[in-house]
């Protein structure tokens, strides 16, 4: 051991190891000058309680970048010159150079995990140190300012409560993501400012998302900036329609998401979050805000959050494997959606009957005498889609008969006809229309298992060129 050699041990007192190596440490301390930085208050261990330093805010131990406890530390001079984690007797006596240290211990215990590691602790800390990587401007409140009503007064607010975007909270959602804080995705319609990753968790964290639901946040939001989605279209119009967020896959399972009973509806937090994220996205980043851009005549209430899972079915093939990704693929589909439109055909059995009810409803999409004006989706729920399974129809067969029946003679659909102004030129008399365009009908089952209850949710603009076509992105990590 060198003549100038100190040492520095992070320890905790409900650490089982650190317990056990409390008689190494009595002796390493009468050998060389120690220091003990205990994590969770002073007095441990009591043996040496002179050489030990409470360090219950952390800032030594994140400063030293602590992951296990105990960890030992030996400088020399002030330069460190090695450390070793847990307990393991060859590493200690190497270390210290005292060869008889810890021979009445066993030779190995693991360590604890640091309490600067705790997902609770850690996004502090990095925020009071300055780490994490966060770029964005700091707004500073005044000592009687409520956070809350801060950020409705500056605007952040969509009408509902957020949470305010604390550095430790941002850090904290930042979490859910490997991807840099400063990786910048695109650049967010009507005023095309540049969003990054961080931009992306500051709302999340203001629409009262969870870490875990990052990714799928992340990934609405990289399908509102593809080309053929037309976000500022979508803001700019003065129909009802706002962003459907529709993930599929198993991640949706595993951070809880709803595919089943209320699925389109209020009561989980997954759901109404993450829906609510993109949103205050296209708000807060973008400048899309009602009586400015985003020009609707009434809106509808899905522009405050409208996100559900799909329902897995192991009989159909999954919105995932519909858009060209892997079954097992998480992917979120964003729809320029309308309302929902309940169907209710509880007398079917048949997939022919359910079909014609299912065509029925989907005909009025926009308005009866509108053909390929807008897509739609239908959500078929599991009591709907069982006549389907019952008779062995794959999901592919319904959407082609659906297609099939909404083949219209256009003499139903000239202007005038019925009474009814609306319509197309008569010059397209004696032709037939299909109500949706190519891939403009798309089926995703979600629902509860009872209730013969389906739901048509139409969109806006059937084209990219002239409003929006759905847009499909895999969740990455």
């Amino acid at each position: 051991m060198a003549a100038a050699s100190r040492f520095v041990v992070v320890t905790k007192r409900d650490c089982p190891t650190c317990q056990l190596v409390a008689p190494a440490l009595a002796a390493l301390g009468a050998s060389a000058p120690l220091e003990v930085l205990n994590q969770d208050g002073p007095g441990f261990p009591e043996a040496i309680a002179d050489k030990v330093v409470d360090d219950s805010e952390l800032d030594r131990s994140y400063a030293l970048d602590i992951e296990i406890v105990p960890t030992l530390i030996r400088y020399d001079g002030e330069v460190e010159a090695g450390r070793t984690e847990g307990w393991d007797r060859g590493a200690w006596q190497a270390l210290t150079g005292l060869t008889d240290l810890g021979t009445e211990l066993p030779e190995f215990r693991p360590g604890c995990g640091s309490l600067t590691q705790d997902p609770l602790i850690a996004p502090r800390l990095a925020a009071r140190h300055g780490g994490g990587g966060l770029g964005a401007r700091r707004i500073s409140l005044g000592p009687l300012e409520d956070a809350i009503e801060a950020c409705f007064e500056r605007g952040w607010s969509d009408g509902l409560p957020v949470v305010p975007p604390t550095p430790e909270r941002v850090l904290a959602m930042l979490a859910g993501t490997s991807r840099e804080p400063g990786e910048v995705i695109g650049e967010v319609p009507p005023d095309l400012v540049p969003v990054s990753i961080e931009k992306i968790a500051i709302n999340a964290v203001m629409a009262g998302c969870r870490p875990e639901y990052l990714p799928v946040v992340i990934a609405a939001v990289e399908a509102a900036l593809d080309h053929p989605f037309c976000m500022h279209g979508l803001l700019a119009t003065t129909y009802f329609s706002g962003p459907m967020v529709v993930v599929s896959g198993p991640l949706a399972r595993r951070i809880g998401m709803n595919g089943g009973g209320n699925a389109l509806g209020q009561g989980n937090r997954a759901n109404a979050t993450i829906g609510r994220a993109l949103q205050l996205v296209i708000r807060n980043v973008g400048g899309g805000r009602p009586g400015g851009v985003d020009r609707a005549t009434l809106g509808n209430p899905g522009k405050y959050t409208f996100c559900f899972a799909e329902d897995d079915d192991p009989k159909w093939t999954s919105l995932s494997e519909d858009k060209g990704f892997a079954r097992d693929a998480t992917t979120v589909t964003l729809f320029a959606a309308d309302g929902v439109q309940g169907i209710v055909d509880q007398k079917a059995r048949e997939p022919e009957s359910l079909c014609r009810s299912f065509a029925a409803g989907l005909r009025v999409v926009s308005h009866p005498k509108m053909v390929q004006a807008a897509d739609a989706f239908l959500v078929v729920t599991p009591e709907h889609a069982r006549v389907f399974h019952d008779a062995g129809w794959s999901k592919q067969q319904v959407t082609d008969r659906l297609n099939e029946l909404l083949t219209i003679d256009s003499d139903e659909l000239i202007q005038g006809v019925g009474g009814m102004a609306e319509g197309l030129p008569a010059k397209l008399a004696g032709r037939t229309f299909r109500k949706f365009r190519e891939g403009g009908l798309t089926l995703v089952r979600a629902g509860g298992q009872a209730g013969m209850f389906s739901a048509i949710i139409g969109g806006w603009g059937a084209s990219g060129e002239v409003g929006s076509s759905p847009v499909t992105r895999e969740v990455r990590a």
